[in-house]
């Protein structure tokens, strides 16, 4: 079975994102795009080229001559500038050219160095996602958002590249641990947050069969986010307003994942910074009390956080300041209307983000 989004941006070809269980389509997608004579380069995390990366390249060599593997080891201490440069090098030394592409195979981390990668070598060459885990399934790999962290700042530098495709192969999340299934879960529960009620509690209502990685509900699960996420990405590519209200629990959560030197995965800080959004939602009389503690009592059934220990809070003040989304000196906030319904706010003041940060902090008691 498979299921096609297109998406649609200005100025831009429009992309597909292909959802299916293997990599068996992806070559004659290919051919669509590219002519045989093109070379191709993987660029893959290294575990993840050690699960998959002879079946792509076995799938591609069907169709084109010269398919190469970059490999290599990405975390966030990776997403550097250095990385960039050994990808430059790489694809210099295999004389790579404007007409040729770069295909990221694995997570976000690997869609955002190798998406920077094919935004800037030689102003620009051919640019396919083939994301590996479920938050980059629905979420970095669509968009066009690429960037590689600067000294402490997240993603600092960056640039907006689309892919000309996304292909989603489900099979590949049979290999990923509970922790990295559960990560892209927050983003998910976001997406209907923010954007479809229902959806949310058709999450909430099934969420047994989605934490055993039922087929039918996986699929229709990023079939769903993927639809949300494309709605603001077609409306506001490049982040000029609306499609900010994707960053719901990011404010906060870019903040914990700094603080704590990414000990705690992006999923489990925007599953706190989440917490800490719908709090202010509360106090301003946007959500009710009720709507409150479910919001951040469903985040646990799906293995996320809702309180973390030992955090200096005027830390995370410090680096909200400095954080890059900011507008013209205020700390820019994405709250809840209602349950499905985000809103950019920036006129939440530094006590009730104090407050709603205290409202995650673990107290064992005495």
């Amino acid at each position: 079975m498979e299921n096609v989004i297109t998406v649609s941006v200005r100025n831009v070809p429009p992309y597909d994102v292909v959802i299916r269980d293997d990599f068996n389509g992806l070559g004659q997608r290919l051919e669509a795009l590219y002519d045989r004579e093109r070379k191709l380069c993987i660029i893959a995390d290294s575990n993840v080229s050690k699960l998959y990366g002879d079946d792509l390249k076995d799938e591609l060599k069907k169709t084109y001559v010269s398919v190469d593997i970059l490999s290599l080891e990405l975390g966030e201490k990776n997403k550097s500038l250095e990385t960039v440069s050994k990808c430059y090098t790489f694809l210099t030394e295999h004389r790579y050219s404007r007409k040729d592409a770069v295909i990221a195979l694995g997570g976000g981390i690997c869609g955002d160095v190798a998406g920077y990668v094919a935004a800037t070598y030689m102003r620009g060459i051919g640019f396919i996602q083939v994301p590996t885990t479920l938050l980059s399934m629905v979420d970095s790999s669509s968009g066009g958002k690429t960037g590689v962290n600067f000294e402490s700042y997240k993603n600092m530098v960056g640039a907006f590249k689309m892919p000309e495709l996304v292909y989603i192969n489900t099979s590949t999340l049979k290999t990923l641990n509970d922790r990295e299934y559960s990560t892209g879960m927050a983003e998910i529960l976001k997406a209907g947050l923010i954007r479809d009620g229902i959806f949310y509690e058709w999450l909430i209502n099934n969420f047994s069969e989605i934490n055993d990685r039922e087929t039918e509900y996986v699929n229709e699960m990023i079939l769903k986010s993927v639809n949300i996420k494309r709605l603001y990405v077609e409306k506001d590519p490049y982040e000029k307003n609306e499609r900010a209200i994707l960053n719901f629990g990011h404010t906060v959560g870019h903040a914990l994942e700094k603080y704590t030197g990414f000990k705690y995965s992006h999923g489990e800080c925007v599953a706190l910074g989440s917490v800490a959004a719908a709090y202010i939602s509360w106090k301003k009389d946007f959500l009710s009390m009720e709507e409150y503690y479910e919001i951040r009592d469903m985040f646990v059934p799906f293995g996320l956080p809702i309180s973390i220990q030992d955090i200096d809070i005027e830390k995370i003040i410090e680096y909200l300041r400095s954080d890059k989304k900011n507008s013209e000196g205020h700390i820019r906030f994405i709250l809840l209307k209602k349950i499905g319904k985000g809103i950019i706010s920036d006129d939440v003041t530094e006590d009730e983000i104090r407050d709603a940060v205290r409202q995650i902090v673990y107290e064992p008691n005495e």
